[in-house]
């Protein structure tokens, strides 16, 4: 199983489980990981997710093989049918807690996921990174203006315009993640906060996450559906090709001849 689902003492557990493929997402991943999101959503007796990957990596984001077979538009089918959408709208929707236990690589959507959830930690080997610019693409899923308002303009600028990796430290700075850990330490520590919220009255918890991020839902879904918009149409063109051949290709790609 490429996606590990156990439910225990009130968690749901979703882990990433394609070491081969360094935990490469794929559309059949997304739509587990999103149906299981909405399943947990309305049982009553799951009362928080955990989000993991493995002691080596999270994730390398998107299976650039299985995106460039299911991402491009397709007449009369909106793009927000697609597996990732399903999943990214699952956790930006989930009104329970969502806890991110971060060890090793965490690239593209495998950082932007992060934005979404309620208390990320990471061990003190994770490197994050969202190369969209470097892909000929732009920033998905709100992170051009979540990212921005946690970090700051001119560290996201950085990351998001250079697509420069960084680290846990440059992370538990930026606020991205509450603690860095060691990674023995990473995953049982994720699981005790995990508890601690299932302990805790379930309306409180609920009403509080929901009170936290009311203010910004609004801007947030704005940012989402213009991101969306450009990133589609970004991913016909000639420089998301040129990116994605030379990735392929195993070869640095020349942006020289594009305005």
């Amino acid at each position: 199983m490429d996606i590990l689902s156990k439910t225990e003492n009130g968690v749901l557990t979703l882990q990433f489980n394609r070491l081969p493929r360094k935990n490469a997402i794929t559309a059949v991943m997304y739509q587990t990981m999103a149906d299981a999101l909405v399943a947990a959503n309305d049982d009553k007796t799951i009362r928080a997710i955990l989000l993991a990957g493995q002691p080596e990596i999270f994730t390398a984001g998107n299976d650039l093989d299985d995106f460039m077979k299911n991402s491009a538009p397709v007449p009369g089918v909106a793009p927000e049918s697609r597996p990732v959408f399903q999943f990214m709208r699952a956790l930006i929707g989930c009104t329970k807690p969502v806890i991110a236990a971060v060890s090793g690589a965490a690239i593209g959507i495998g950082t932007t996921l992060l934005l979404h959830c309620d208390l990320v930690y990471c061990a003190d080997n994770a490197k994050f990174s969202m190369p969209f610019a470097q892909l000929g693409l732009c920033p998905e899923f709100g992170s051009s203006l979540l990212f921005t308002q946690l970090a700051g303009y001119p560290r996201a600028a950085e990351k998001l315009l250079l697509g420069d990796a960084f680290t846990a430290q440059e992370a538990f700075e930026m606020g991205l993640v509450s603690k860095v850990l060691s990674a023995d330490e990473l995953l049982p520590f994720a699981q005790k906060q995990a508890a601690r919220l299932v302990a805790l009255p379930a309306a409180s918890v609920r009403t509080t996450k929901a009170l936290m991020r009311a203010p910004r839902k609004e801007a947030t879904l704005a940012a989402i559906a213009a991101e969306n918009a450009r990133f589609g149409a970004m991913l016909l063109a000639p420089e998301a090709k040129e990116a994605f051949t030379a990735f392929f290709e195993k070869r640095k790609p020349d942006f020289s001849t594009f305005d």
